[in-house]
């Protein structure tokens, strides 16, 4: 099976360059992945500040639920040229 190149990457939508990656780091078991792309999210700044302390278990949730729907695709906003060159990136290597 041969690799697709840049511009065959680069011609699908976002969404389908995300479900790709993600299927790919799934099976790889990669959770670097998936960290490099939490760590780019727009919600990710204030989820970090959170100090998980137990009284705070609450606002962790709901940040962890807000976070994995920005990684199904929606509310991408100012990332998602940084986060399309971070799934053609990932997909093009081995």
């Amino acid at each position: 099976m041969t690799m697709p190149g840049f511009a065959e990457l680069d011609a699908l939508p976002t969404e389908e360059l995300r479900e790709r990656a993600f299927v790919k780091a799934r099976e790889r078991h990669d959770v670097r992945f998936f960290w490099s792309v939490l760590k780019h999210l727009p919600d990710s700044d204030q989820a970090a500040a959170l100090d998980g302390a137990p009284n705070s278990i609450g606002p962790t949730v709901d940040e962890a639920v807000a976070l994995w729907r920005e990684l199904e695709g929606r509310d991408l906003g100012e990332q998602e040229p940084l986060l399309r060159a971070a799934f053609i990136d990932y997909l093009s290597r081995e």
